[in-house]
């Protein structure tokens, strides 16, 4: 589906299938159709291998790989070295979750629904392309969670598959009532291997939009991969977005000798910022309110923290969009030494420049005069970096 996607955004088969023979395999073919899938147009990639016995199949169901012997065509492949490190990530995913799911080790991981050709055109094709489309970063939606039962050389397992599940692990999901695949090991591999973000879909310019069919009908919904292709908004050196949990919790009967522990232990749990806001509760009772910030990833550790260290009984988490600058970090030389200065881009002019704490403390404690002084020197050192333009 993604690889069908990509063909319907724009990337030619033809040159696809050429950029694939850099594969050291032989006896495939790649093909692509227009087919409708509850009254949308899409469309459906077809991966036909010939077997042993000269039959075709148009999935490998029949052929069986080690992970070892995949991850060796891919790094033997006449391919870009992006293409191959990139390819390779998303197959040593797929592979330690299997080795997961199966107590086994890498080395022993065998690939049985997943077949060996199919696999790696499946991932190499879908990293190829997204280069020849020109994508720089891929962003996806909350993985669909569906449910049933299939069938696989393990007996009957449920769904979403076992090795599924485990790369569903940290990333955002969302229920579907669909009774059947929604998600493949591949396409769970590729979604969460290559994704800048799983999650809110950012800010763009959508200029292509692609359809990739699946072979499977669910009733009621269409099953098709659908891929926006455009430009971040405000361009390179714009704001950066991204999705951040904030974590709260109102507190009225906790000593303000722990708040500082506390706080110091949310951060160690992966914290993007800590704060203590003074507020007044029920009975009118003084009180704090310790909130945080944290990417999804971390929501979790970062609660608990606050419920572990603090005397809470409860946390609230609340999902929301930030926009940030671009941002570098410069060298500069002050009498005091060098110091790094954070530069802040919007649209490709500097809009802000802040000295770094730590460097300032440093060479003030060094020197043995105020950190004012110290931070002064690297504000006028900075200014003329107003004037130029990021690289």
């Amino acid at each position: 589906m993604i690889l069908g996607a990509l063909v319907d955004a724009g990337v030619e088969l033809s040159e696809l299938r050429q950029q694939l023979q850099g594969l050291p395999v032989t006896d495939w073919e790649i093909t692509a159709e227009k087919i409708s899938k509850a009254g949308i147009q899409a469309t459906k990639v077809t991966v036909t291998t010939t077997t042993s016995d000269g039959t075709t199949d148009h999935h490998a169901h029949g052929q069986h790989a080690s992970y070892t012997e995949l991850r060796g065509v891919i790094a033997g492949a006449d391919l870009p070295s992006d293409v191959v490190n990139s390819s390779s990530q998303v197959l040593d995913s797929l592979a330690q979750a299997e080795a997961s799911v199966h107590g086994v080790s890498l080395a022993e991981v065998h690939f049985h629904e997943l077949a060996g050709i199919d696999t790696l055109i499946d991932i190499v094709g879908s990293v190829i392309g997204l280069r020849m489309l020109g994508v720089e970063k891929l962003y996806c939606s909350a993985l669909p969670a569906s449910h049933g039962f299939v069938d696989t050389a393990h007996g009957r397992l449920p769904v979403p598959p076992p090795a599924v599940t485990e790369l569903f692990i940290g990333y955002p999901t969302v229920s579907v009532d669909i009774k059947g695949e929604t998600v493949t090991p591949t396409g769970a591999a590729l979604a969460t291997s290559l994704c800048e973000r799983v999650g809110m879909f950012p800010p763009m310019t959508v200029e292509q939009v692609g359809y990739g069919a699946g072979s499977k009908d669910f009733p009621g919904c269409p099953n098709v991969l659908r891929l926006w292709v455009g430009q971040l908004a405000g361009g390179d050196k714009s704001l950066s977005a991204d999705e951040v949990v904030t974590i709260e919790a109102n507190i009225d009967d906790m000593s303000p000798e722990l708040h500082p522990h506390v706080v110091a232990q949310v951060f160690a749990a992966g914290a993007l910022d800590v704060w203590l806001t003074p507020i007044q509760m029920k009975k009118g009772r003084p009180a704090v309110k310790i909130s945080a910030i944290a990417a999804p990833s971390k929501a979790e550790a970062v609660a608990g923290a606050i419920l572990r260290e603090s005397t809470t009984f409860g946390v609230r988490l609340t999902r929301s969009q930030r926009r940030c600058l671009n941002r570098e970090t410069v060298n500069i030389t002050t009498r005091f030494g060098e110091l790094s200065v954070k530069v802040g881009y919007l649209d490709s002019r500097v809009v802000t420049v802040a000295p770094e704490y730590e460097d300032c403390l440093e060479a003030a404690h060094k020197h043995g005069v105020p950190m004012k002084a110290v931070y002064s020197a690297a504000l006028a050192a900075a200014d003329k970096l107003w004037q130029q333009p990021p690289d």
